[in-house]
């Protein structure tokens, strides 16, 4: 073979490796999404609570971003193939395992381990990409492409999950989950380099013990604050106890000869502007995906497919700006890049807000528009932000660049709704003109 033939089937490969590492990504928060549509099906068949509803919804999270630190750890000790191979099969099993749930605590387990196995393979996946990409120019451009891969995997979550509602069955949304995990488990040592291991780091136990226990119990302290007052035992004590927690967790930090999160990580300029962007086009697209879908289906009646099939201009949206965004970023540069996704997602959300929430008004010109400016706007700033996030990251902190990067996706929107939740008080009037009062009044229409 001549070397032109061997570097064209290198970069085959190459391409192979990332859609694989891709659709592994996609799905991890197509996990996380998909739950939401199915929500009130699997309430009524099992008679659970509004507080019940919300843990189920928030259980994937919760271990994911709780773990996602010492999941980075793990990945830059062993490897990314090898952790990727452990977190695939710990979130298969889980996945095979959920469908087969005939009561409310083997749900909620299953979907506690899903999150455990997507805590390790989203750092293991994002350190297999740089290792499949070593050149940081090619590097770079992978990552503008990733950076816009979770919105994508949220958008399929929304429209998948009502297709298969109205098909089949919500206990069907699980197999997308365990196929993709099984095909990526067969798949990935022939498709992926391997990793060297650098034993020579520590675990940092205490460190991953206090960082996971303070995000978790914080997280959940604000899940909770939907069912019970801020003032309340249920919410203070979570809250405070993963606030004292996580300051144990920094003061530890501190002090460790290798920490889990040094601190200089995060007072990098670039770094903080976009895991800061991250947040809040996470925030955004959350908010979107929940208020809309709570508007059509009460405020319009629609049923879940037509909900679904709804948030399609979006989804085209960003898969359109999401190829433009990359060479966008090779011109003006991630940074220009990322404040105008923030710009143009603002623009999105103004105009949604401004037209969109109004039971008479029409899908074509009062979703629409918005629902695209907003997706084009996601699409550059989570891309621009995955190249800020990863630049200057040696290769050793690759998987603690991936476990950030991620928390601030799960993080920002949590917080966010518990915000929102506690501004709406006890006023129930408003409907699916607020994220607080529309998530409330889908959770009392689920448990009627």
């Amino acid at each position: 073979m001549t070397a032109e033939g061997v570097t064209r089937a290198v970069d085959v490969q190459d391409r192979y490796a990332f859609a694989l590492l891709g659709s592994i990504q996609i799905t991890l928060v197509f996990t996380l999404s998909a739950i939401a549509v199915p929500l009130p099906h699997i309430g009524r068949e099992f008679g659970l609570s509004r507080a019940d509803l919300i843990l189920l919804s928030a259980a994937y999270g919760l271990t994911f971003a709780g773990l996602l630190l010492f999941g980075g750890r793990l990945t830059d000790r062993y490897g990314g193939r090898p952790t990727l191979a452990a977190g695939l099969a710990l979130f298969a099993v889980a996945s095979a395992v959920a469908p087969s749930a005939h009561g409310l605590g083997a749900l909620i387990a299953a979907r506690f381990a899903q999150g455990a196995g997507a805590a390790l393979v989203a750092p293991a996946a994002m350190a297999a990409l740089r290792v499949v990409f070593p050149s940081p120019t090619e590097y770079g451009a992978a990552m503008a492409t990733w950076g816009g891969l979770s919105v994508l995997g949220a958008t399929a979550g929304n429209l998948l999950s009502g297709v298969i509602l109205s098909l089949l069955s919500w206990r069907w949304t699980f197999a997308v989950p365990l196929v993709v995990a099984v095909t990526a488990l067969v798949l990935a040592p022939r498709l992926l380099p391997p990793t060297s291991p650098n034993l020579g780091r520590t675990l940092d136990l205490p460190g991953a013990l206090l960082a996971t226990a303070g995000i978790t119990l914080a997280s959940y302290g604000l899940v909770v604050t939907d069912t019970r007052p801020w003032s309340s035992a249920g919410v203070l004590v979570p809250l405070l106890g993963g606030t004292a927690l996580s300051a144990g967790f920094l003061y530890a930090e501190r002090r460790s000869r290798d920490p889990l999160l040094p601190p200089s990580f995060l007072l990098d300029q670039r770094r903080a502007l976009a895991l800061t962007a991250i947040a809040l086009s996470a925030c955004a697209t959350a908010t979107t995906f929940v208020v809309l879908s709570l508007h059509l289906q009460e405020s319009r009646d629609w049923s879940p497919l037509q909900t679904s099939a709804a948030f399609t201009p979006f989804a085209v949206s960003l898969i359109v700006s999401g190829r433009a965004t990359g060479p966008l970023i090779t011109r003006y540069g991630a940074r220009a890049v990322t404040t105008a996704g923030l710009g143009t997602g603002a623009a999105g959300l103004t105009l949604l807000a401004s037209t969109g929430l109004q039971a008479h008004t029409p899908y074509a010109y009062g979703l629409v528009p918005g629902l695209v400016v907003l997706s084009a706007g996601a699409a550059a700033c989570f891309g621009g932000a995955a190249v800020l996030a990863a630049e200057g990251v040696p290769p050793q902190q690759t998987g603690l660049a991936g476990s950030v990067l991620n928390s601030a996706m799960e993080l920002g929107p949590t917080v966010l709704f518990a915000a929102l939740l506690s501004l709406g008080g006890d006023d129930r009037s408003l409907g699916a003109t607020g994220a607080a009062l529309a998530l409330v009044a889908l959770l009392n229409h689920h448990t009627k």
